[in-house]
């Protein structure tokens, strides 16, 4: 089981936890959702789309894509509500993305860009590696399996990592689950044919070399300690 233990499971969806590796302190998140009503290719595009999640994702404070690196890779800013009385966070990341054979993988991790500098009124977490694969199980049907080891910068009170595995994750899931099946209808009304993310050419960021950027450490980011904050009810 390499480790891993089990905090969730029922409706064809399922939540391990996997303790830190000796030295890192950051707990490894699996969650796997069986879809039943959505294509692959569809969820695939929720996943990458924005715009859409701006309508979708009530914890985004902001998000947006900085530039491409290559035609399947490009770095994004990401902001996050977190439960109170915690602080919100935000990261960059370096996302890169690839289909073949029914497979649909998208992995991102943290990454330092000059004009987008740690602020003042937000924790800036650490993306030690984020993934999402998505595989076909049937013309409209399939299991997306979400991996996360991120890093969110302070000693958090345990009760706070407890909230994110056993009700923080499943929600979220369900929650995508249900913007999956709305996105067809909204993506009419919404630039329809416009899909970057399948076609490059319609890719208008600012290129930008990836010797301009450098892999973010956590060590480098300032620790905010909220270990001995309670839950807000």
């Amino acid at each position: 089981d390499g480790g891993w233990q089990s905090c969730y499971g029922r409706d064809g969806l399922a939540v391990c936890v996997q303790a830190p590796p000796p030295g890192s302190g950051v707990h490894r998140l699996k969650c796997r959702i069986d879809i039943p009503d959505v294509a692959a290719e569809t969820v695939y595009d929720v996943l990458h789309d924005g715009e859409y999640r701006r309508s979708w994702d009530t914890n985004v404070l902001d998000t947006h894509d900085i530039a491409r690196v290559a035609a399947n890779a490009d770095v994004g800013y990401y902001a996050w509500r977190c439960p109170k009385p915690l602080k919100n966070r935000d990261v960059v990341t370096l996302r890169a993305w690839h289909v073949q054979d029914g497979y649909h993988a998208i992995i991102n991790f943290s990454v330092k860009h000059p004009k987008y500098p740690p602020r003042k009124d937000l924790v800036r977490a650490v993306s030690l590696l984020t993934g999402y694969l998505v595989h076909s199980t049937g013309p409209s049907s399939c299991r997306l399996t979400y991996l996360a080891q991120v890093d969110p910068k302070g000693s958090l009170p345990k009760w706070v990592v407890n909230k994110a595995s056993q009700y923080l994750a499943p929600m979220m899931l369900k929650k995508l689950h249900k913007a999956c099946v709305r996105y067809p209808a909204w993506k009419q009304q919404h630039d329809a044919s416009r899909k970057p993310w399948l076609y490059p050419e319609q890719n208008t960021l600012p290129a930008l070399a990836l010797s301009e950027l450098v892999l973010q450490r956590a060590a480098s980011l300032e620790n905010i300690d909220e270990s001995g904050l309670s839950e807000v009810k």
